[in-house]
């Protein structure tokens, strides 16, 4: 399963000016250090490949959601710093993104060289799709190519995924090209039984790729407080736990595809819920009490799967060759309540020859720092949240759609 859009092995890039879009939205704490830096570190064999070949780099991206206006908390000074350690260079940076200031600057680049412009979002054209700033960008860093490389941010229309694209041709880099064939390859490949695990917490987000899943998938794992809602749905009571509200009709869709797929009678076999959960009176608990679903508490809410459900889980995956999560199985960041999905995490790495898919979003986060801790190791791990989930969904995405085309 291929990817039908240009990359930079397509194109002539020797000693180009090649304007790159990354995501490096990534997380800063209190003292101004990234704490996770995959996402610059999924874009190195772009830079890299560039880099050989002698070119210019200018890079663009966005971090936070500053509203339109400079504020230096989202400033991306501390990510040119990081760049510059992992690629062993000086990496240059500018306060700005458009003007003779960065016209004057690429003017004093050398080839092998990169520069760093300040957060698109630092102005308001960048969300608002603006052909104006979009073509500002371009004629003041007179780039040759526009190289999309930021996955997370495909999804949207914005001013640097969507109408650069009119002013410079533009191509995938690396890492989309990677994103789009792990995700596409999942879904679609011949890798079978294909199970989903889906958490997180709301069922209204992730409608589309439940919808999907339930065509494709061999089986799908429900936890997380969407299993609540799932529960809730099945006349579970649940003591104090939020419910999502007014689901009713999406869940009857839900059931109606699946019954349709499976029949009434292996529903339950398909769409798999807990059969016990871990409850406790607060999120920062620090003891977890798993109990049947018919033993929880009226003042009690549940805040992951329980341990049968989680021994249930498991062996429910086994045997599958193809695993997409998205989602995790419980209030992860509490470790309390990160039992669920370290449990799942722990025995997905061991199943010999499966392809394992992380969604991006809060399951990257808790997967990339168990993996740490635990020497696992999953086939993908996406950059990418939403962007991740409409790819899943079937849905086409506007900053993919933009490039140029693969030549038959």
């Amino acid at each position: 399963m291929g990817f039908d859009k240009q990359t930079i092995r397509d194109i002539s890039v020797d000693n180009k000016t090649i304007l790159v879009r990354t995501d490096y939205n990534v997380p800063i704490n209190s003292s101004g250090a990234i704490s996770d830096d995959l996402r610059i570190r999924a874009s190195l064999p772009t830079l890299k490949y560039l880099l050989k070949h002698n070119c210019k780099i200018i890079i663009i991206s966005h971090l936070g959601r500053p509203d339109g206006k400079p504020n230096p908390k989202y400033t991306l000074l501390p990510v040119a710093k990081r760049l510059g350690e992992l690629l062993g260079i000086e990496i240059d940076f500018i306060s700005d993104c458009i003007g003779d200031k960065i016209t004057n600057a690429v003017k004093k680049l050398k080839p092998g060289q990169i520069l760093m412009l300040e957060n698109v979002r630092f102005y308001p054209g960048e969300t608002a799709n603006d052909i104006n700033f979009a073509r500002a960008i371009a004629d003041s860093t007179g780039a040759r190519y526009f190289v999309q490389d930021g996955f997370g941010v495909v999804h949207r229309a914005h001013a640097t995924t969507s109408a650069i694209t009119h002013f410079i041709p533009s191509v995938a880099g690396f890492l989309l090209e990677k994103e789009v064939i792990a995700l596409s390859e999942a879904i679609n490949g011949e890798k079978r039984p294909l199970v989903a695990v889906l958490g997180g917490a709301k069922v209204s987000d992730k409608i589309s790729v439940i919808e999907k899943l339930v065509k494709s998938a061999d089986k799908i794992l429900i936890g997380g407080a969407m299993a609540n809602t799932f529960l809730n749905y099945r006349g579970i009571s649940l003591g104090s736990t939020k419910i999502e509200p007014n689901e009713e009709k999406t869940l009857d869709k839900i059931y109606e595809l699946a019954i349709d797929r499976v029949g009434i009678d292996n529903i339950d076999e398909f769409i798999i819920l807990p059969i016990d959960v871990a409850v406790a009176t607060n999120p920062s608990a620090f003891r977890r009490r798993s109990v049947p679903l018919q033993s929880i508490n009226t003042d009690e809410i549940v805040f992951d799967i329980g341990d049968a459900t989680a021994y249930k889980f498991c062996k429910e995956i086994d045997g599958a060759k193809t695993i997409i999560w998205n989602g995790t199985m419980g209030l992860a960041e509490n470790p309390t309540f990160s039992y669920g999905s370290s449990v799942l995490a722990k025995f997905i790495t061991n199943i010999p020859g499966a392809v394992s898919i992380i969604g991006g979003g809060d399951t990257a986060d808790f997967i990339l720092k168990w993996c740490k801790y635990n020497n696992g190791k999953f086939h993908h791990i996406s950059t990418g949240g939403g962007a991740s989930l409409d790819l899943i969904a079937g849905r086409k995405l506007p900053g993919i759609e933009a490039l140029l085309a693969l030549k038959k």
